[in-house]
């Protein structure tokens, strides 16, 4: 158990050295890559001290860090050459709103890595369970880099921000990019789940409350309504709504 508040410990200070920069220089350029590094960083932090670290340690910790690295060096291209995040706006320049954004980044990086910080506190030995998480981890990291990378190129392109995304993996998903994500953290669930016993299993509470927060809190509702706003009256992207899946990469639907 000392992991685990430990781990909340280094989240939580992660997130008040970055937001004491933000917000001294209104700055939106660091708040996802704080996001990144603090994935990395606990991971880190347990695979150092899991002495001497074996092959599922190493693993499994390999398996957060790259996804951070991925994730941050993503978001820090992204936000460099968008200039700044709307999320933000109305709140930069709030201290307490302000504040309450990175506490809550803080907490939930804690939570989604709990299945890590859970089980390197007694490792177990190689499993299928770890083959088979593996496998789907790098898939949801393949789809989730790939749908990234086809948004971001796409809106590079001259009036790219005035047209939905329905092209590569989009075609198939309104949102692959959260399709990888959550692959990526239900396939780390499924790496440490088969040697979990009683109160390990709280574990599973790091790759639900990712799902609640993409499906309903942050992530696809804020992006749905967003394109709603803005082409809500074409009969193209409503037609595009119908006929593609929501989350999993799927087949289109006849209209």
């Amino acid at each position: 158990m000392t992991d685990v508040f430990q781990t909340l410990g280094i989240s939580l200070l992660i997130q008040a050295v970055f937001f004491a920069f933000a917000a001294t220089f209104q700055t939106d350029k660091v708040t996802d890559l704080s996001y990144g590094l603090t994935f990395i960083a606990i991971a880190g932090l347990l695979l150092a001290r899991g002495n001497p670290a074996h092959f599922p340690q190493l693993a499994l910790a390999t398996m957060a860090i790259v996804w951070g690295v991925r994730l941050a060096c993503y978001l820090l291209v992204r936000i460099v050459h968008m200039g700044r995040d709307a999320r933000f706006d109305g709140i930069r320049e709030q201290f307490w709103p302000f504040f309450k954004f990175w506490l809550g980044q803080g907490i939930a990086v804690w939570v989604i890595m709990l299945p890590v910080t859970i089980w390197f506190a007694s490792p177990g030995d190689w499993t299928p369970w770890m083959t088979l998480g593996v496998v789907t981890w790098t898939a949801g990291l393949v789809i989730e880099t790939v749908a990234d990378a086809q948004k971001f190129i796409a809106k590079r392109h001259p009036g790219g921000d005035r047209r939905w995304m329905s092209t590569g993996l989009w075609k198939y998903s309104r949102h692959p990019n959260y399709f990888g994500e959550l692959l990526c953290w239900w396939g780390v669930f499924v790496f440490v789940a088969g040697s979990y016993t009683g109160w390990q299993w709280a574990g599973v509470l790091g790759p639900v409350a990712l799902t609640w927060i993409l499906l309903k809190v942050t992530g696809i509702p804020t992006l749905e309504a967003s394109a709603r706003k803005k082409w809500g009256d074409n009969p193209e992207y409503l037609a595009h709504v119908r006929r593609t899946s929501r989350l999993v990469l799927w087949p289109r639907r006849a209209v």
